[in-house]
């Protein structure tokens, strides 16, 4: 057992010591302090412009109310209507005295259209809401036409009242069910990448000391067991360590992050998730999911990179499970609209797919404690399977040199654990 900590210790300093470790980490703290902080950055370098759009009316009966529509609507544009000819007014937008021109004109049936002239048109967003402010414009036309009030018709055109109820004990409400989604969604991702990039780890790892012969030495002081079981908890702790930066980063910033006056999506984002009121056993359960699922993949990535003298070889041999992998994490996606899906329940007891799908239904779903029990036990009774398995074909992995990019040289290893 000390032999093993000694391991598990060594692999956790060496990794949190390399240069690829700490600026990733760095990175990684940057990027979620510049994303909990985005509204504040981007208004440094966005600047309020005002878009003055230049507006000829020939009917001389749309300008005002369309204006009014715009005024209503957004004050970063500026309508101004004007008496000179088409032409004319085209050469004052290419020489920056408007941004744009807006022609109408007046169809058959007496209702608005418009012809929009700018220099460029890949800004969508202002342009949209002049035609959205035309169109109202439109409706308003057309209704003072067929003799319709105006306020009947916003009263005809208002939404509907239409709530939700469950009547399923303790079953979660719409509000409570869309924050959970949001947050199962994040901790999703969170595991996805997780146990892809520390599980790969573990396998490049062994690789690269088979490689360097640095193995020979090992296995003669610590046996291939103890290396493997000491590799994949020092990982699982380096992941956790890193993870805990980021969430500790994230949490802070969110906090204390400005607010902005004007409440952007970013800002809707993080009140939404509102992390410090996530539930306790959402983390708890994220907590173990996680390490069950690194567990798991982990042993299996390590069985197979002892089978192989190169790292570029274990990028190869790792792919199916890395393919696995993929396809829970598919299987967790298409469940987050409807987590009560029988395929969803199936999959969740599947062990290879328990650590997101289980996951998820114990985030989104009040299920009994028993459902998710039963998950986990029958995902620690599968990592103790394939421990078993595993810990035989790295015994004999590791002794193994030359050409072993296929999974035939499992037989292989095996016969060299008897030996």
């Amino acid at each position: 057992m000390y032999k093993l900590w000694i391991v598990m210790a060594h692999t956790f300093k060496s990794r949190l010591r390399t240069k690829a470790f700490i600026i990733t980490t760095i990175a990684s703290l940057l990027l979620v302090v510049g994303l909990t902080n985005m509204q504040t950055i981007v208004g440094l370098f966005d600047e309020e412009e005002v878009q003055k759009v230049a507006v000829i009316d020939s009917s001389d009966r749309f300008y005002e109310p369309l204006k009014q529509q715009v005024e209503a609507e957004s004050d970063d544009i500026e309508m101004v209507k004007v008496t000179e000819s088409e032409s004319v007014t085209e050469e004052k937008v290419r020489e920056g005295e408007y941004d744009a021109l807006l022609v109408l004109e007046e169809n058959s049936e007496g209702l608005p259209t418009g012809l929009f002239k700018a220099e460029s048109v890949s800004d969508a967003g202002w342009m949209n809401k002049i035609e959205s402010s035309l169109q109202q414009t439109k409706v308003m036309i057309a209704t003072q036409n067929l003799g319709v009030d105006p306020a009947e018709l916003s009263n005809l055109y208002s939404p509907v009242s239409f709530e939700t109820e469950a009547l399923k004990e303790n079953a979660k409400t719409e509000e409570e069910l869309n924050q959970a989604r949001s947050i199962v969604y994040v901790l999703l991702f969170i595991i996805y990448f997780a146990v892809i990039f520390y599980g790969s780890m573990i396998a490049t790892e062994v690789a690269t000391e088979k490689s360097s012969r640095v193995m020979e030495i090992l296995i003669s002081s610590v046996s291939p067991v103890k290396q493997m079981f000491g590799k994949i908890f020092g990982i699982a702790l380096l992941g956790l360590t890193q993870f805990a930066l980021l969430f500790g980063a994230g949490f802070i910033s969110m906090k204390f992050a400005p607010k902005s006056d004007t409440p952007s999506s970013i800002d809707s984002f993080t009140d939404f998730i509102a992390i410090d009121q996530l539930p306790v056993s959402t983390m708890i359960y994220a907590v173990v999911f996680f390490l069950l699922g690194f567990l798991l993949y982990a042993t299996l990535l390590a069985m197979l990179g002892s089978l192989v003298n190169k790292v570029e070889e274990a990028n190869q041999v790792i792919t199916p499970v890395i393919l696995i992998i993929v396809v829970a994490f598919m299987i967790a996606m298409s469940g987050l609209g409807n987590p009560d899906a029988t395929f969803v329940t199936i999959t969740s007891y599947i062990p290879f797919f328990t650590p997101m799908i289980m996951f998820l239904r114990a985030g989104m779903l009040n299920i009994p404690i028993w459902e998710v029990m039963i998950g986990i036990l029958i995902l620690v009774a599968t990592i103790g399977i394939f421990a078993m398995i595993a810990a035989k074909v790295y015994r004999g992995g590791v002794l193994m040199y030359g050409n072993a990019t296929s999974l035939k040289s499992l037989k292989k290893a095996l016969i060299f654990a008897k030996r």
